[in-house]
């Protein structure tokens, strides 16, 4: 006989529905807290006032025989495959996108390798390539505790359990989401989504303030809009003390109301650190 799903959030027109809005699957995960059928964590939680333990999952409903059993691949009574994928430790069940399960970081992820186009200017809409990559590809952190890709081992800039971190924009977890997580050059986390809508507004780190992207090109441009804009008499000669957020150097360079340029790594992300005053010459 059908195993029934009272109370559980599904109904009887969702038999043989295949997945959710999160998850592609052909099966129901019986929730060992509360004994009720949900297609995945995600939305078992957003039902109910408790969450659901993944780790602790041990049965599935088939969704076309309805038959209950133990968590695994394919059904025991009429073959239906739950999952292209899936993971036994995490019971995700799922298309195959080249996700893998990582013991250091102790879930399931899939990674993307993130290709951003250098800026040429603040207007210029920044696009990106989210390439998939497969497990080979990858790399985990020991100090970070996440996995990077390759191209960034010995490469990118490390920070104690950074992944463990929530997003400083949306302010939600990033180890366990479900969306792609992007590293900055200066090592911190963001979500994919997060990064795209700040860089509709600027360009640095809400935490650190430093350039969230290659910025060289944007700079040669300010380089010219500097020399092309003189600044009224009484400032020419006015100098002013700078600190560079992106290579954290100080220096003391003519005041411009465009910006002013580091004299160590020529960036123009600086922040005054002093009044104006006149230079040696006037005085």
């Amino acid at each position: 006989m059908a195993a029934s799903v009272p109370g559980s959030g599904v109904s009887d027109q969702h038999k043989g529905r295949r997945g959710c809005e999160h998850y592609d699957r052909g099966c129901l995960l019986k929730a060992p807290c509360c004994d009720k059928l949900y297609t995945c964590r995600l939305c078992h939680d957003n039902k109910e006032d408790h969450q659901l333990d993944r780790f602790k999952v041990k049965e599935v409903q088939c969704i076309n025989c309805e038959k209950i059993q133990y968590a695994q691949r394919t059904c025991e009574e009429c073959s239906t495959v739950f999952g292209e994928y899936y993971c036994s430790i995490c019971h995700l069940f799922d298309k195959d996108k080249k996700q893998y399960h990582c013991e250091n970081c102790g879930i399931c992820s899939l990674f993307f390798i993130a290709q951003f186009k250098a800026c040429r200017s603040l207007e210029e809409e920044v696009t990106a390539d989210f390439l998939i990559g497969p497990k080979e590809d990858f790399f985990h952190c020991l100090k970070c505790n996440l996995c990077l890709a390759l191209s960034l081992q010995g490469k990118h800039k490390c920070i104690e359990n950074v992944s463990r971190q929530n997003c400083p924009i949306c302010l939600e977890d990033i180890h366990t989401s479900r969306v792609v997580a992007h590293v900055l050059p200066c090592g911190h986390l963001l979500h994919r989504t997060c990064y795209e809508e700040m860089l509709k507004e600027g360009y640095r780190c809400p935490l650190c303030m430093h350039s969230a992207l290659d910025m060289t090109r944007y700079w040669r441009q300010l380089d010219d809009e500097v020399a092309q804009t003189p600044m009224p008499s009484e400032y020419q000669n006015m100098t002013v003390d700078i600190l560079c957020n992106d290579c954290n150097g100080r220096s003391t360079v003519q005041f411009h109301i465009l910006g002013m340029k580091c004299t160590l790594c020529d960036s123009y992300n600086t922040a005054q650190a002093g009044g104006c005053r006149a230079s040696l010459d006037q005085q």
